[in-house]
């Protein structure tokens, strides 16, 4: 429903009640109020037992330029009065309205007939009938939040970080009372869902995104962050390593700095180190690669040995192609792996090389050119001096 000329908070429930049914029960709530817990919604309607009109309330630290709740004698709410409209006295006071109310459609429907702009902003308030339904000698519930955070609201940046750190203290404190470890509870920061077993613990500035799920005893290192990913039982991820997109199987260690990319599978004690990337690659149990590679579109075998500085040469400008090892596959180090290219079980790969064709099960590929030490060989001279140089 759109509300063409915004003439205020009961003008725009009044554009949206010829859409509601008479006999329901409406529930207004604010756009800019994200902390409010779907309890507290429950609680607001439950208030309606009994009563005419259901509102929630709070008492938080700074009652700020918000609408305050006025009592009588007995304690029965006689009206809302707006900050603007309001007396010294009553901005005195220190509970507020939310904005959050419910009320049969009907009545909220008579009631709202009634409201006009006699007010500072010239606009039609939906606070207004509150003192309107008092003054028809009908009840008023109001329900008062027992976390004033609730009824924050949300004008500016600034509002939206305080609010932002809010909800992840909130996300921290359930996962703590759930049984999960926080070096800091405070510099953890949770964007989506996280199942997790026991025994798990977050080090500092730990960010989990998406369906995140831990196994029991995973253990996060300072500066991971984790994306739509599943952590076998005794992971330990080292130091700001990124994983995205990943299958990762018990008792594998990750990082530091490494980056596991969507489509890697990890199967049980698989050991990736500092500066490996994997992109749509599996290895098997026991494979490793410890140091500055580059895994792309690769299936790997059980106990391999990937060395520092292989790369797989996936792409050719064009289309991606596989590399397939085997099982107990040596790679020597500062190895280029050109696919599509298939080393079999067994084979060794010396350092070095350049491999562009299969290589058969036990078979050494050495693809490097042969050294040559020249004798009598002179260095070059000392590098000129300025003036020498200067023509």
């Amino acid at each position: 429903v759109l509300q063409a000329s915004q003439l205020g908070t009961g003008h725009a429930v009044m554009q949206a009640l010829p859409g509601v049914a008479p006999d329901a029960r409406v529930l207004v709530v604010c756009g800019d109020v994200p902390l409010v817990r779907a309890e507290t919604l429950q609680d607001c309607l439950d208030g309606l037992e009994g009563a005419h009109v259901s509102l929630l309330t709070a008492v938080p630290d700074d009652a700020a330029a918000l609408g305050r709740i006025v009592r009588g004698p007995s304690g029965d709410v006689l009206r809302i009065v707006e900050y603007r409209d309001a007396s010294e006295a009553e901005r005195g006071i220190s509970e507020i309205n939310t904005g959050i109310l419910a009320a049969p459609a009907a009545q909220l429907a008579s009631v709202l007939a009634k409201v006009t702009p006699a007010n500072a902003q010239g606009e039609f308030y939906l606070t207004d009938i509150v003192g309107l339904t008092v003054q028809a000698g009908e009840r008023v519930n109001a329900v008062r939040l027992a976390d004033a955070d609730e009824a924050l609201g949300v004008n500016d940046r600034e509002q939206l970080a305080q609010i932002e750190r809010i909800c992840q203290r909130r996300r921290a404190s359930a996962l703590l009372q759930a049984g999960m470890s926080m070096a800091d509870p405070g510099r953890v920061d949770i964007r989506g869902t996280v199942r997790h077993g026991r025994d798990c613990f977050l080090d500092i500035n730990v960010i989990l995104e998406g369906a995140v799920e831990l196994g029991d005893g995973v253990e996060l290192g300072p500066g991971v962050v984790v994306r739509n990913s599943r952590l076998g039982d005794g992971v330990r991820v080292e130091a700001f390593t990124v994983i995205d997109g990943a299958e990762v199987a018990a008792d594998c260690t990750l990082g530091p700095f490494a980056r596991i990319r969507p489509g890697t599978c990890l199967a049980e004690g698989v050991r990736i180190g500092n500066f490996v990337e994997t992109k749509k690659t599996s290895m098997g149990p026991g494979s490793k690669a410890n140091h500055l590679a580059y895994l792309g579109d690769a299936t790997i075998g059980d106990d391999c040995n990937i060395g520092a500085g292989t790369v797989t040469c996936n792409y050719d400008g064009i289309d991606k192609h596989p590399t397939t090892i085997g099982d107990r596959v040596f790679v020597g180090t500062n190895s280029t792996l050109v696919a599509p290219i298939t080393l079999a079980s067994d084979a060794f790969v010396a350092a070095g090389s350049t491999v562009t064709t299969r290589v058969d099960a036990g078979e050494l590929a050495v693809g490097r050119s042969r050294q040559r030490n020249i004798a009598g060989w002179t260095r070059p001279d000392r590098r000129k001096s300025k003036d020498e140089g200067a023509h």
